[in-house]
């Protein structure tokens, strides 16, 4: 433990109860020196325990609709005017699909509903850049990041339209990240992490029998939320200021394998 975010300002955007990588993530900041504001939407407010994580952080939760420009504008500004300045980094941890939430089949899907997941799990990661590209919120080599899944890449069949939302968010990294890249220095990138323990992930239909495939499959093991944490801080820390536009796995190796032998053998 040190000093590796020493002076730096940060918002966490979706710590919702101590399963969530967002709360470690936001944990593992302050431990490391840096000042941070937390969000959530209002309903996430009422139903977590993030005022907890609140006051183990020392600072302040601003309630903010991730769909909602002005709900975005109002926690950008009070974030800089809480933490005496301009941002240093930004993590999005944010996901929902109403559609895999009702087991609703992938081939029977609510296209009001996958519209919803869109705008709340990837689109809301375009407007939050946007809201600090406009109001010049982000400070020279900052940092954005979201999280992500292998989904965006291989089909995993009950993630759902989750997967098409997750490619979209790398995406929008991607793009986003030539245009803060160009003008600030800010990075902008994605951590594919492994299946994890959250409350959203094991929500997800089959949970508990892929996340033994995927340990099994990993030649590490999956990577626990608490080492998510540890990379998240690593990304928003200056040994990292080249680091821009890409989608970074964290997963154990399970990305790069073909089969393993302890799977064939289970």
């Amino acid at each position: 433990m040190g000093n590796l975010l020493a002076g730096k300002r940060g918002v966490i955007f979706g710590a919702l109860d101590d399963q969530s990588i967002a709360w470690k993530v936001a944990l593992r900041c302050v431990e490391e020196g840096a000042k941070i504001t937390l969000t959530n939407a209002p309903v996430a407010l009422r139903m977590g325990k993030i005022n907890d994580l609140a006051k183990q952080c020392n600072t302040e939760v601003i309630a903010a609709d991730a769909t909602s420009m002005e709900d975005l504008e109002n926690l950008f500004t009070k974030s800089q005017e809480i933490l005496g300045g301009k941002l240093d980094f930004v993590l999005h941890s944010i996901g929902m699909s109403i559609n895999v939430r009702k087991k609703k089949a992938y081939t029977d899907t609510n296209y009001d509903w996958m519209h919803k997941t869109f705008d709340i799990s990837a689109i809301s990661f375009h407007r939050m850049m946007q809201v600090l590209w406009k109001q010049d919120a982000m400070n020279d080599w900052g940092s954005i990041l979201g999280l992500t899944y292998i989904a965006a890449q291989r089909t995993f069949p009950d993630y759902g339209e989750m997967a098409e939302s997750k490619a979209l968010l790398e995406s929008f990294a991607r793009s986003f990240g030539y245009h803060f890249g160009e003008s600030k220095k800010v990075r902008v990138n994605t951590i594919s992490q492994s299946p994890t323990w959250t409350t959203a992930g094991s929500g997800v239909k089959g949970f508990d029998e892929f996340f033994g495939y995927a340990d099994k499959m990993s030649p590490m093991g999956n990577a626990p939320a608490e080492a998510c944490a540890d990379y998240c801080v690593a990304l928003f820390s200056d040994l990292t200021r080249f680091v821009n536009m890409q989608n970074l796995y964290h997963d154990g190796g399970f990305s790069n394998m073909g089969m393993s032998p302890k799977v064939l053998e289970s």
